[in-house]
């Protein structure tokens, strides 16, 4: 069994570590004699995080005091079918009759359900490829970006991957910078089961111009993605989330700690000290570069001209129309578009297998 077991006075972010490490969906909130407190799920954690809880408060006040649970010996199989079909939970930990935890039982686990395809239906996905990838000289004189090597794959293949790994099939990349080398490629690929489509601009339209051209093209609500981006997160919730909101715009943002190597002075208003604060951290929501948009929001998009997607989301919140977050944790997210990054992606990248 993987360890989902957490103590009840633990920072959010650290649960948000821990889920990403054990991959399952729920922490079971123990003492230390692990009796039983309660729950923590992955939409407990965002609920808060969106209701401004700071990533550095304890989970004490949003953790379920009241969890589901089952005593050994005294629970049959169709108990347990029952409840994982009748209620929205993923994890039902088990007690003995001291009330102390033994092990739990997991929605996949109980189904045998591993690698089950989750549909996203009626959707397509938007690249952004067409990018110099400054920050990835000099493979990048080269090569396009989304062509560099991570691994037995390119970084763009393993984006369109994980897509697919959630039904979604059509494909559109926006071009410019050595656009016959992608086109070349993918040629080559001749992958059948999916739907690739080209737009090439004229010229550099930013992260959001290009989307202008696809009008009346897209479905209702899709995905677009930066093409040095690899999340590991369920795509299908992340939809969900949006639709559910009635978003004009989810970003999917990423939790981030920032760390600093020395002591802070803070000073009152005489211009005294007040306080020093020795190697402090903050933590910060950073937008990853993922985002499922509606489609309403194109016409707001100018023709022609350079314009990037904050500009188009400062324009959506001037129309009062609703942009969502949709938190990660800050192991979730690879961002291969610098060297740093890319290395230690390149060690990592089998955790993108979810």
């Amino acid at each position: 069994m993987k360890n989902i077991l957490i103590n009840p006075n633990v920072k959010i972010i650290y649960a948000m570590r821990r889920l990403s490490e054990t991959g399952e969906r729920g922490l079971i909130v123990v003492d230390k004699t692990k009796r039983l407190l309660g729950s923590l799920t992955d939409g407990d954690i965002r609920r808060n995080i969106l209701k401004g809880y700071n990533l550095n408060s304890s989970i004490k006040k949003i953790y379920n005091k009241k969890p589901l649970y089952l005593i050994d010996d005294k629970f049959t199989e169709k108990n347990v079918r029952l409840i994982f079909n009748k209620k929205n939970i993923d994890v039902i930990p088990i007690l003995n009759k001291k009330r102390k935890f033994t092990r739990y039982l997991t929605r996949n686990n109980f189904f045998n359900s591993s690698k089950k395809i989750i549909i996203i239906p009626d959707t397509s996905v938007v690249i952004m490829a067409g990018g110099k990838g400054l920050r990835l000289n000099p493979f990048t004189k080269i090569l396009p970006k989304p062509l560099v090597p991570l691994n037995d794959k390119t970084i763009i293949e393993h984006i369109i991957d994980k897509f697919v790994s959630f039904g979604i099939k059509n494909f559109t990349l926006t071009l410019n910078y050595k656009s016959k080398i992608l086109k070349s490629f993918f040629k080559e690929l001749k992958n059948t089961n999916i739907t690739i489509k080209f737009l090439e601009e004229k010229k550099p339209l930013g992260t959001a111009g290009s989307l202008k051209l696809l009008k009346n093209k897209l479905p209702n609500n899709f995905f677009v993605s930066n093409c040095d981006v690899l999340i590991k997160a369920d795509y299908k919730e992340i939809y969900d989330f949006h639709k559910k909101n009635k978003n004009i715009v989810t970003i999917v943002a990423s939790t981030k700690e920032l760390k600093i190597p020395y002591g802070v002075c803070k000073i009152n208003k005489k211009g005294l000290l007040s306080q020093i604060d020795e190697k402090p951290s903050y933590n910060f929501l950073v937008n990853t570069g993922l985002y499922v948009i509606n489609s309403k929001s194109l016409k707001l998009i100018p023709s022609g001209k350079r314009f990037d997607v904050n500009e188009l989301i400062n324009k959506i919140k001037k129309n009062k129309g609703r942009v969502g977050i949709f938190p990660i944790n800050e192991k979730s997210w690879f961002d291969v578009g610098q060297w740093n990054e890319y290395e230690k992606t390149t060690k990592e990248i089998k955790l993108l297998d979810v």
